[in-house]
């Protein structure tokens, strides 16, 4: 009898595939409770998924977030879904597209050889810089805490993508600065999110390369109080750019000048 059950089980198993993860069906409902959940609304808000590298500098007109699928291909649950489309958000809080925009308008109207060879178009798709995405990862660990998501799912998302080269040959996971930075804002800002952990390899991977330079701070004092000073001027500056986003509305500074700039034409 025990021999046929399990033999019915396998055969149904074989028989009904197991059912693949689709992040891109959940990007608007995760999208929706990382607005809400953060007191933005998310009224007439679309979250498009896009083949190209997102362009956000027209949210004040289409209400669209645009998001990447080539970095959805990385999330595997809700929590990494999560992190993409947070990611998306603090780069619109942080008005990276539409300051792209704004100084190219401007630059263009001075007559100046900037925008010779490089469009406007190309210029905004070009604007997620390290900078800009450091940045904007802090403000995405925010979002996802109040959404009540693992912001470590950042992290995991992070070190999943294709390294380079010379990250092969020195041993450490793609995107190796980047994820460093949102692990020592969670160490700061969260740092209970941390004892929670994540359970995966990446992550794994990630702890191993991150434990030794963790390990060198805490020993330095140099270190530590740079560490210190550093987060704690990010933890104020996220905090207030999330602020503003919502008082104007869902809006940033720069997309507001970068509408009436793009009316003006």
């Amino acid at each position: 009898m025990k021999k046929l059950l399990l033999t019915v089980i396998a055969v149904f198993a074989i028989a009904v595939p197991s059912m693949a993860y689709d992040a891109a069906s959940r990007v608007q409902t995760i999208g929706e409770q990382l607005l809400t959940k953060n007191g933005i609304s998310a009224t007439n808000v679309k979250f498009m998924v896009v083949s190209d590298t997102p362009n956000n500098a027209n949210f004040i007109t289409t209400r669209v977030i645009n998001v990447s699928s080539a970095e959805l291909a990385f999330a595997g649950n809700d929590n990494e879904v999560a992190a993409v489309v947070a990611a998306e958000i603090g780069h619109l809080v942080c008005g990276h597209a539409s300051k792209a925009q704004v100084m190219s308008l401007l630059q263009s109207t001075a007559n100046t050889d900037v925008t010779t060879n490089t469009t406007v178009q190309t210029f905004a798709s070009n604007y997620k810089t390290t900078k800009q995405d450091k940045e904007a990862d802090l403000i995405a660990v925010n979002l996802m805490v109040n959404a009540e998501y693992n912001p470590l799912a950042l992290i995991v998302v992070l070190t999943k993508q294709t390294g380079t080269y010379w990250d092969t040959i020195v041993g450490r996971p793609a995107n190796a600065e980047k994820a460093l930075n949102v692990y020592d804002y969670i160490s700061y800002v969260y740092p209970a999110k941390l004892s929670v952990g994540y359970g995966c390899n990446e992550y794994r991977t990630f702890l191993a390369y991150a434990e030794n330079i963790v390990t060198q701070r805490k020993d330095s004092k140099k270190l530590t109080n740079k560490y210190n000073k550093t987060y704690a001027k990010a933890k104020k500056n996220t905090a207030n750019k999330i602020v503003k986003f919502k008082t104007r509305g869902g809006v940033s500074g720069w997309d507001a000048v970068y509408g009436l700039l793009n009316g003006a034409q």
